[in-house]
Parts: C-alpha cells; sequence; structure tokens
C-alpha cells in the first residue's frame, strides 16, 4: 500500500480515531481481583462483569504473533524494578567493570531519575565498604516502583557509566587491591559530575527515547529527568452490555495412580471451586493521532501534518486488528478464552471523541432476540439519537456479523467491511490528514 503525506488544504490540527466492539466470551475467567473473583463494575443500577483497561493493553502490547506492535523496527520499552539491575549494572559487569563501581553509578542514576536526588557520601562509602556478596550488591538496585525505560535510555545510561569507569580505569586497575580514600573521593566526583540537567537534555534528545510502549499508552514520570509522557491511545475499561452471568465451578483433579487401584477410592487428588463467567463485552478505544504523532516523531502534536505520518498509521492499523482478535488470555489450558469481536464500529473525526457506553446503561435483556442483538438494537438507537442531537460528526466504517438492517441504518453505515479493510482505510486516513 502506498501512502501520501501531503498536507490537505485548511486542514485543522485535531483528529482522533474511535474504535467500538462487541466480543462475546464463554465460560472464561478473564481478569480476576485480588480474591481470585472476576473483576466488576456497577453500571446503570446492575453489576456487569469487567475486564480492566491495564489488562487489555498488557495483551495488545506483548502478543507475538501477526500484527504484533513489537514486530516494528522501532525501540520497545521496559517496564521493570529490575531494569537497573539486569539491563543496565550485569552487562557493564559481564565486560569486566568492578561491581562496586557499577553499582555506585547506576544507583546514582536510578536516584536522579526517580527522585531528583543524588548518591550521598554516606551510602556511597557504605555502598563501597559492605561486606556482602555480588546479588546482595545487585539487588541494591532494585527500585521501589516500576519504571518504564525504552531501549535508548537504556543503552545510553549504559554508555555513560562506561565511559566514566574507562576514564578511571587507572583507578580501579588492580581488582585485587582496595581503593584509597582519595580514590574514593575521586570516583565519589567523577560520580556526582553527572549532571541532572545535561542527563535531562541527553535523554530528550534520544529518537523514541521511552519506547514504542509509552509513546503508546503513556508514562508517568515522578522526576524532571525523564519525559513524562501522555497517553495516545485511550482503553476503557470492557464490561458486559447485561448484568453479570456467573456461577462457581467446582472441579477435581484425578490422582491417576490412585484411581487404577480401584479398591473404593475415588481417586480425587484434588478439588476446589472457582468463577467462571460468560457475556458480551463493549470495548471504546481512542487514538488522538496528533499526541500519536508527537510522541512517535518528537514533534509538537500541532505540527503533526508536518510530519512523517508512515509509522503511527502503521502502528494504528495493527491496533486495530489486535482489538478484534487478541483476548485477554487469563486460564487459557482451562477455558480457551480465544474469541474474535462481532462488531466492530471505527469512527474517524475531529470532535471531541465520545463512549457509546451509555447505550448499555439499561442493561440489555438475555431474552427476545438473545443478547446479541438486543446489544445491535440499544447501540443503534443510541447512536441514532446521539446524532439527531449532535449531528453527524465522524467518518465511519463497520465490520458485524449477524446484524440487523435496521441498525445498520441507524448507524448511518451503507456497507459492511472486513476488519482488514477497515484498519487500511484507518492507516490511510492518518498518512493522508483527511
Amino acid at each position: 500500500m502506498s501512502f501520501s503525506s501531503t498536507k490537505p488544504v485548511g486542514a485543522m490540527t485535531s483528529a482522533f480515531v474511535q474504535i467500538h466492539t462487541l466480543t462475546a466470551y464463554p465460560a472464561a475467567l478473564l481478569n480476576r481481583d485480588d480474591a481470585g473473583f472476576a473483576k466488576r463494575l456497577p453500571f446503570g443500577g446492575a453489576v456487569r462483569t469487567r475486564v480492566s483497561s491495564q489488562c487489555l493493553k498488557y495483551h495488545w502490547r506483548n502478543f507475538s504473533g501477526e500484527h504484533a506492535l513489537y514486530g516494528l523496527d522501532v525501540p520497545r520499552s521496559l517496564r521493570s524494578r529490575e531494569t537497573f539491575k539486569r539491563c543496565i549494572a550485569r552487562p557493564l559487569v559481564e565486560e569486566g567493570y568492578p561491581l562496586r563501581l557499577v553499582v555506585a553509578f547506576a544507583l546514582h542514576l536510578q536516584k536522579l531519575i526517580v527522585s531528583d536526588e543524588s548518591l550521598s557520601k554516606t551510602d556511597f562509602k557504605k555502598l563501597m565498604s559492605d561486606e556482602v556478596d555480588d546479588e546482595t550488591l545487585l539487588d541494591q538496585l532494585k527500585s521501589n516502583q516500576v519504571i518504564i525505560l525504552g531501549w535508548p535510555e537504556v543503552d545510553y545510561l549504559r554508555r555513560i557509566i562506561r565511559e566514566r569507569l574507562d576514564a578511571l580505569r587507572e583507578v580501579w586497575a588492580d581488582a585485587a587491591a582496595p581503593l584509597s580514600d582519595e580514590q574514593l573521593e575521586q570516583v565519589y566526583q567523577e560520580l556526582q559530575a553527572i549532571g541532572k540537567g545535561e542527563l535531562k537534555k541527553n535523554l530528550k534528545g534520544l529518537y523514541l527515547a521511552a519506547g514504542l510502549d509509552a509513546a503508546l499508552f503513556g508514562r508517568m514520570a515522578t522526576s524532571d529527568v525523564l519525559a513524562r509522557g501522555d497517553a495516545a491511545i485511550h482503553v476503557a475499561h470492557a464490561f458486559t452490555t447485561h448484568a453479570e452471568e456467573s456461577e462457581s465451578d467446582y472441579f477435581t483433579a484425578v490422582d491417576e495412580l490412585v484411581a487404577q487401584e480401584g479398591e473404593g477410592e475415588l481417586g480425587s487428588g484434588h478439588l476446589n471451586s472457582q468463577e467462571l463467567t460468560s457475556g458480551l463485552f463493549y470495548g471504546y478505544v481512542v487514538v488522538d493521532v496528533p499526541l500519536l504523532v508527537s510522541n512517535l516523531e518528537g514533534v509538537p502534536p500541532a505540527a503533526w501534518l508536518e510530519a512523517d505520518r508512515t509509522l503511527a498509521a502503521e502502528v494504528v492499523r495493527r491496533l486495530l486488528h489486535l482489538i478484534a482478535t487478541v483476548s485477554p488470555g487469563a486460564k487459557l489450558g482451562s477455558t480457551a478464552p480465544h474469541a474474535y469481536a462481532q462488531f466492530m464500529l471505527v469512527e474517524w473525526g475531529r470532535s471531541q471523541p465520545r463512549t457509546l457506553a451509555n447505550a448499555f446503561h439499561r442493561p440489555v435483556s438475555l431474552d427476545g432476540e438473545g443478547v446479541l442483538v438486543n446489544s445491535y438494537r440499544a447501540l443503534g438507537r443510541y447512536v441514532e439519537q446521539m446524532d439527531r442531537m449532535y449531528g453527524k460528526l465522524t467518518e465511519r466504517r463497520l465490520a458485524a456479523i449477524d446484524l440487523p438492517e435496521a441498525v445498520q441504518r441507524q448507524l448511518q453505515v451503507d456497507t459492511l467491511n472486513a476488519v482488514p479493510e477497515i484498519a487500511d482505510w484507518v492507516a490511510e486516513k492518518i498518512q493522508g490528514g483527511a
């Protein structure tokens, strides 16, 4: 597919892609709370089964098959408490740099990034004198919170430490000899020379510094060294269009050796129960296109039409496929919760996005034509009334199974498309800036 990146005459700077889906799951436990039960949401006077946005994003982000986001040739993000330990310090130690000095520099950088603080001289001396094993030293680099760093940032931080330690090679060249007080002071001064201002400037100058994940779904930063990133893709919690349906599933695991004896024993080696749910889930995702281009290309959102939009178009094209086909992966072995969306409405427009969740404020009935058709009719009525109230503000494409013709007319969509066709259409809209 070829794209044109010319700027349309009179184009406005705002642009949103809205993605609405209906997906049915039978006998599943897609997303659990701290007690092991399905997550729930009270809405419209009825309790609904829910799947959190964090759960959905995790599976879309980490899917490794066709249309995978991480299949793009762009840096990815790391979300971990152990990034400084595993990806910065340990590789440098394996290159032959002294462990204590590597940990000291890495801990100093971590403090600058997380809390705007530096490694104090007291903590530095304690670190250099503690008689602990190597793994305990490295464990000091485990942060109290998950830190999101892009691979470009990780590579840059590792390079800083390598350059500083190369400058101090005469100090630590004799690995068997302990450092003198004068040498320790020299190391500490070199460590303190890593300033917050220069660090912030250089991190900001890296291409896709925070990685693809942060460019899409945002990054909160607790210091001003790392660039805070606003999420360009907004994901709502999915919930059932009807009141929750759940059942306690009593199950046993057979002790096959005992069962084969056949001497009065039933052969049960384990018995327990778990909650299973079923339902038709409404999902809603918004893509802020100018912000996405800004996060990916490093331009102001208002200048997105002057930027290269090829990557942004491909990201959203893939995202549509993932939203339609990738399911939360909980309890795969016992429930096989693999389902494709039965309905996908995609909108392109420049007005403030609006969810269609309120179509299901009154839970749909399971009787009559069934939950899917009843949900279609509720959605069609709601969109028709919203269009009557505000006017039709978006261009629309629709893919659906068993959609009544009356509902298609209410949605003001002339024809049904396949999901790949809709994904290509959205990519072309972004690339063309139409």
